[in-house]
C-alpha cells in the first residue's frame, strides 16, 4: 500500500498563508525532489487552481515570468508533469494531466492508497483537514519557515480530536526553515 504524505509550509506563528512563506532555491529543489518522488498528487480546487496558474505556463512555454527565479523552473517542471488527482463540487472540469476523484472521499482515497507505488501527496488546507479527519495521512511534513506572518489562515482548524504524531525525520535548511516528518502514533 502507498503512503499518503501531507507537506506544507507554515510560518512559527502557524500561518499557512501561501504569500507568508520565504520561497528559496534550497526549499523549492527539496520540494521538487519529494514531488518527483510521488506517483500522483491530490488537490482540492483552491490547490488545484493556485498551483495551476502559478506554474503551469511556465513549464509549458519555457518561459518564465518576471516574479519567478531561474531556480524556480525545476518545480515547474516537476508539478508540472506530475500525475493530479482533484476533489472538488465545483469545478466543471480538470486537465492539466489531472482527473476528478469522485465519490466518497474516504473510499476513493482508500482506493489510491491501495495502488502499488510510492507515495501520494496531498497539500492544502480544506481536503487534509477532511483526510486527517478519515485517518487516512500516513505522514505530515511541515517546513516551518522563521518567520511570524501575525495574520492568516492556520493548520487543521475545527480538527475533532487529537493526532498523535511522532517525529520520524527533520531536515535543516540555511535559510533557518526546518523540515519536520511525523507519522501518526500507532
Amino acid at each position: 500500500m502507498r503512503p499518503l504524505r501531507y507537506s506544507i509550509n507554515i510560518t512559527l506563528d502557524g500561518c499557512c498563508d501561501h504569500r507568508a512563506g520565504l520561497a528559496d532555491q534550497e526549499t523549492h529543489e527539496y520540494a521538487a525532489e519529494m514531488l518527483a518522488r510521488a506517483d500522483a498528487l491530490i488537490f482540492g480546487r483552491v490547490m488545484y487552481e493556485l498551483m495551476e496558474s502559478a506554474w503551469r505556463l511556465p513549464a509549458e512555454s519555457g518561459t518564465l515570468p518576471d516574479w519567478m527565479a531561474d531556480w524556480m523552473e525545476p518545480f515547474a517542471r516537476t508539478i508540472h508533469a506530475a500525475k493530479k488527482y482533484v476533489v472538488s463540487s465545483t469545478l466543471d472540469q480538470v486537465d492539466w494531466n489531472a482527473e476528478f476523484l469522485r465519490g466518497d472521499l474516504g473510499p476513493a482515497v482508500q482506493k489510491l492508497k491501495q495502488q502499488p507505488g510510492n507515495g501520494l501527496y496531498v497539500a492544502g488546507l480544506k481536503l487534509p483537514l477532511a483526510l486527517a479527519e478519515l485517518g487516512l495521512i500516513d505522514e505530515y511534513e511541515f517546513i516551518v519557515q522563521p518567520r511570524l506572518a501575525g495574520h492568516g489562515p492556520t493548520l487543521f482548524a475545527g480538527l475533532s480530536k487529537y493526532v498523535d504524531l511522532q517525529l520520524v525525520n527533520q531536515h535543516e535548511f540555511r535559510s533557518g526553515a526546518v523540515a519536520l516528518r511525523y507519522q501518526p502514533k500507532k
